[in-house]
């Protein structure tokens, strides 16, 4: 169990899986509580282009990955205010145009060998700023959640009483929705292109099955996050396979466990099916 923590690359992968775990597990409960999965995916395939044209140009990946954040949030503004255009069908044109037009920079002949990264990641690789950036977005998750926790709380019970508290509930996803674009950003350069979401849904979605209020729920997301990407990177390292996508499956095996889990606890405390999303939040 030990003889992976004596590789400094491991030690590495694992303090910023851990640090990208905090911030996806706490953020994610926010996101599947809020119905964000679509945007969060939507956001994580719209920024491909962007993190080709920092790999072609050798820079690193968060420099292309933000401004193409911004461009696809402008995108989707902008398409969905033609008439007939909803907002989910001015995500999915944003995200497929978007996302075609990175394929296309990935096959171009300046395209570098290690393109593969972009899409699936570099866990296993983490430089020194990787890891900085991964302890500033943890400490920038930890502080903005602490401070809209009650906005939060208040619009994803009832949006309508949440106006009468004062609380703009439009405003209070837009602040959420920047949040993880800049923790898919961030997170993106570990995990990957097609693998990122994994980390901000699926702990999320497995700590609703066990928990139905917002603080238990948070830990039980973090630890999950943390414990999958512990047990992702020693499959990595023990089964030869790639990092990102082990981690991606360690979390995918968490959610499935926890579904006989909840339905053992939901019988033992007598219950039926489950609550509505936002009727138990508090």
């Amino acid at each position: 169990m030990l003889e992976p923590l004596q590789d400094e690359f491991m030690r590495r992968s694992l303090a910023e899986m851990t640090l990208i775990g905090i911030a996806g597990g706490a953020l994610g409960c926010w996101v599947v509580l809020y119905r964000l999965s679509y945007a969060a995916e939507s956001l994580a395939h719209s920024i491909f282009p962007g993190l080709v044209l920092a790999a072609i140009a050798g820079l690193p990946l968060l420099v292309g990955g933000a401004p193409a954040v911004v461009v696809a949030a402008l995108a989707i503004a902008l398409a969905a205010r033609v008439p007939g255009i909803g907002r989910e069908v001015a995500i999915g044109i944003v995200v497929t145009t978007m996302f075609g037009l990175g394929v296309l920079l990935a096959l171009s002949p300046e395209s570098p060998p290690g393109i593969q990264e972009v899409l699936f990641g570099d866990i296993l690789g983490p430089t020194d700023a990787d890891i900085a950036a991964a302890a500033g977005l943890a400490l920038l998750v930890a502080a903005a959640l602490a401070l809209l926790h009650g906005r939060l709380l208040a619009g994803g019970f009832d949006r309508a009483a949440a106006r009468s508290l004062g609380t703009a509930p439009g405003r209070t996803e837009a602040a959420l929705l920047i949040l993880l674009a800049l923790a898919i950003v961030v997170a993106v350069q570990g995990l990957g292109n097609l693998l990122v979401v994994a980390v901000f849904v699926g702990p999320a979605a497995t700590a609703r099955q066990l928990s139905e209020r917002i603080g238990p729920m948070i830990g039980i997301a973090v630890a999950t996050a943390v414990l999958a990407g512990l047990a992702g990177l020693y499959l990595s390292y023990y089964a030869g396979t790639a990092g990102g996508a082990s981690v991606a499956l360690a979390i995918l095996a968490a959610y499935l466990l926890s579904l006989p889990v909840a339905r053992l606890l939901k019988s033992a405390r007598g219950e039926g099916s489950a609550p509505a999303a936002g009727a138990t939040i508090g």
